[in-house]
């Protein structure tokens, strides 16, 4: 071997001279061929003549000459040159043909070189290329080639594509070229497990490196659907390999850390095959435990749970690990009680963090438990508070569940918190995430082995258990049925199903009367009578009903339920809108003075709110000849009952009237057009309006709309744009649009998104209400500084509804600017 091996350098000079002086380039290239086999191939040169191979084969690639690509036949193109590439060194042949890719200008054997690459690529010769880097780093080789090779493997799909102008052959394509160089470095791995097996040395930090560039570049997905299921497999029973893919991430440079880990993460199949492929990562590297335990967790949220089980599991999973499980459930429960996070923060972001705190609580030790008790209960008692100052029924919900799981956790023996509130699949998805579920692995059954067997059968047992009580339970009755046919008695029972309870007590059929039941009478059932009876009696007696107007709507507003009748709040509420509506001046001036009086609750101010709006809607909505009065007042199209989400119903609002002034060309059935009548809101919509929108800002020792009681605040901003969209046709609008807008700019900074909302939809109301002429003569400098916020909003604010809201209100202004663009000055 060492005779034969001066041949190689002898046959390089020979291919050179050929090729520069024009000779015969074929019978070198021959002779070249014959020289590598005889040394006994690639791997057998010595690192100065992979340099002059490396050389030459540049000079071969770049030839403009006769001598060179262009002067051969076809047939010794295909052979000779071919095999000089795809048979030589794996670096330098793929370091010259890439050169040639990437070189600027015209190539005179583009295709060629590309048809070249493909090759090189479909017969596996990547895995020689890294292995080739992997040993010369061993031996300490060149970094700045290394650096070009790592470069050129990781864009070579991009410099293809830059030369051919998209006409890429599919190899080249990143869906095919990335799990491809999957494939190799699967192959490198394996030997360099051969090569630790045998006792040699070997590097494998070139692998790491172009790990890393991939999932930096933004490849994880296609890389590591190769590498993650294969790594998973060769991990299970092997020490060596787990120690190889320990490795191959700790090579990865700082700066390409988080994208590898990243991919890792959401492509591992659980916890435990988290922990066998990356170690003790994020004990070592400070950048990979900074990703795990803060980025991942606090600093983003659009991630799926099971990203998060996978994190939190693997934390879990060993004891140098723990002690950062308890680090990062201290710092999510710092997050969840922080109330300037509660009001800043999204609420995909918070139901994120209380996803994590679950499934950490989930992961705990008793001993662990105990050890932190007295913390766990006071980030409990914190955060559970400031979610339930929160305008928002998803975040409330959320302080509730997490409480109520803490609780249960710390109070194993003694009392836990419960919480009411409605049942869904969040919420039981959420409660899941306190039962941690051990990795299930499967085991293949071997012949005869009836172990499957016997597990169905103890399932079906369990299921059988369970089904027993039922049937039991369904069977009593058919056994208590026959004792009874057994009995002796002879004696037949009347049938008194269809019989139904006298009712003597007869509804008041005087509003005086009404008043005296409602606050004097201790009689139970005629007080039911009353209160049933009241919004009929009203509507049929408008005139005796406007002599007491303001007493009944008083008696109404204080009323208490004595008797569990069943819909009360609905029967006072309807009756209260029947006042409003049939005297609506002096009802609708005490309302709003009351609204800012002392000594009324919460909800007696928010029942006001609901009040004036339903009846506005009533009172704003056509009236059909003919027809009851109260026929609309039966089914409002805007209720703020206290379980609704006043903003959805304020959307629909806006959606409809958009709709309605959406001109439409198409052929077919015309409409049937409905009946109108006088809108009786747009004579007395000031009266409904502006006293509502003048105290907000004065505190009461009671009543702080701009300190806590910011839920009642966002009620009442919802309630201003409502009657501002029912005050469309009114004479007063364009005054009430600038009150409105001047509201709205001084609370616009507010920290409750649910406020922020509401002050979004008075935008919306005041651009759809106010005549388009009227808001250029009269609001133009306060609509370009709206609209300058509307766009900081689109921008910056945290909540999506409040985004898409702002989104909203420019389509409508640049709708509007478009509208009076075409009208002829």
């Amino acid at each position: 071997m060492a005779a034969e091996a001066p041949a190689v350098p002898r046959a390089l000079r020979e291919a050179a001279a050929a090729l520069s002086a024009g000779g015969d380039v074929a019978a070198a290239l021959s002779a070249l061929q014959a020289a590598l086999e005889a040394a006994g191939g690639a791997a057998a040169l010595a690192e100065r003549e992979r340099a002059q191979f490396g050389a030459f084969l540049r000079r071969l690639v770049g030839s403009p000459r006769p001598g060179g690509l262009d002067s051969l036949p076809a047939a010794q193109r295909e052979g000779l040159w071919r095999s000089c590439f795809v048979e030589a060194p794996a670096a330098p042949a793929f370091a010259a043909l890439t050169e040639a890719v990437a070189a600027p200008g015209p190539s005179f054997c583009l295709i060629t070189v590309v048809e070249v690459l493909e090759q090189f690529l479909q017969k596996g010769r990547l895995s020689a290329l890294m292995w080739e880097v992997c040993q010369q780093q061993a031996q300490a080789g060149s970094p700045e080639l290394q650096e070009t090779l790592l470069s050129r493997i990781v864009c070579l799909p991009d410099h293809v594509s830059n030369k051919l102008q998209g006409k890429n052959p599919p190899v080249f394509f990143p869906q095919n070229y990335f799990p491809l160089l999957g494939d190799a470095i699967i192959q490198v791995l394996q030997k360099i497990s051969d090569s630790l097996r045998d006792g040699l040395d070997c590097s494998i930090t070139f692998v790491s490196h172009v790990l890393g560039k991939v999932c930096v570049h933004g490849r994880q997905k296609e890389i590591l659907s190769v590498l993650v299921p294969r790594l998973t497999d060769l991990t299970k029973s092997d020490c060596i390999w787990q120690r190889i893919c320990w490795r191959l991430v700790e090579c990865v440079p700082d700066r390409w850390m988080e994208a590898v880990v990243l991919g890792f993460v959401q492509r591992a199949s659980g916890a435990d095959v988290l922990s066998r492929l990356l170690g003790n990562l994020v004990v070592k590297n400070k950048k990979a435990q900074f990703v795990v335990t803060q980025k991942l967790l606090l600093l983003q949220y659009g991630y799926t749970t099971g990203v998060l089980q996978n994190i939190l599991g693997y934390l879990s999973l060993d004891s140098l690990r723990r002690a950062l499980l308890i680090k990062v459930l201290q710092e999510l429960l710092e997050t969840w009680g922080s109330s300037s996070a509660v009001k800043h923060s999204p609420a995909e972001q918070q139901q994120y963090i209380s996803k994590a705190i679950l499934i950490c609580l989930s992961h705990l030790k008793d001993s662990e438990i105990e050890s932190c008790r007295q913390e766990l209960l006071t980030s409990m008692m914190a955060g559970v508070k400031c979610h339930l100052d929160s305008s928002l029924p998803q975040i409330r919900r959320l302080g509730m569940i997490v409480a109520e799981s803490i609780s249960l956790k710390i109070n194993t023996d003694g009392p836990v918190l419960k919480f009411q509130y409605e049942e869904d699949n969040e919420t039981r998805e959420l409660k899941s995430l306190l039962i941690q579920t051990p990795p299930c692995c499967v085991v293949p059954s071997l012949p005869g082995d009836d172990r499957n067997e016997r597990a169905d059968a103890t399932l079906l047992a369990v299921l059988e258990s369970n089904e027993k009580p039922h049937t039991a339970a369904h069977a009593t009755p058919d056994e208590e049925s026959d004792a009874e046919l057994d009995s002796d008695d002879d004696l037949i029972p009347y049938d008194m199903s269809e019989d139904k309870e006298l009712k003597t007590t007869k509804a008041p059929v005087y509003i005086r009367d009404c008043i005296e039941v409602l606050t004097g009478s201790e009689d139970v059932d005629k007080w039911d009578a009353t209160i049933k009876a009241l919004e009929s009696l009203v509507r049929k007696n408008p005139a005796a009903t406007k002599e007491v107007s303001v007493e009944l709507a008083k008696i109404l507003l204080h009323l208490e339920e004595k008797t569990c009748i069943e819909g009360f709040a609905d029967l006072r509420q309807r009756a209260q809108v029947a006042v409003l509506t049939t005297d609506p001046i002096p009802v609708a001036q005490y309302l709003t003075s009351q609204f800012y009086s002392l000594n009324y609750s919460l909800r007696q101010r928010v029942d006001i709110l609901d009040v004036l709006v339903v009846a506005a809607q009533e009172m704003s909505h056509p009236k059909v000849r003919g027809k009851n009065k109260h026929s609309s007042a039966q089914k409002p199209c805007i209720q703020l009952l206290p379980g609704s989400d006043s903003s959805k119903d304020w959307r629909r609002i806006v959606d409809d009237r958009i709709k309605s002034k959406t001109r439409r060309f198409a052929k077919g059935q015309s409409q049937v057009e409905q009946d109108s009548g006088p809108n009786e809101f747009n004579s007395i919509a000031g009266h409904f309006f502006f006293p509502l929108i003048q105290n907000f800002d004065r505190p009461l020792s009671t009543f702080d709309l701009l300190g806590e009681d910011h839920f009642v605040l966002g009620r009442l901003v919802h309630t201003l744009a409502i009657l501002m969209y029912l005050a469309v046709n009114a004479m007063a609008v364009t005054t009430m649009g600038k009150a409105l807008l001047e509201f709205v700019w001084a609370l616009r900074f507010h920290t409750d998104s649910y406020v922020r909302q509401g002050l979004l939809s008075c935008i919306s109301s005041m651009l759809l209400s106010v005549p388009a002429e009227h808001l250029l003569e009269d609001l133009t400098e306060e609509l370009l500084e709206t609209q300058s916020w509307l766009a900081d909003v689109i921008e910056k604010d945290p909540d999506g509804d409040c985004r898409r809201l702002a989104l909203q209100n420019l389509l409508l202004m640049e709708n509007l600017k478009k509208k009076l663009e075409t009208i002829p000055s």
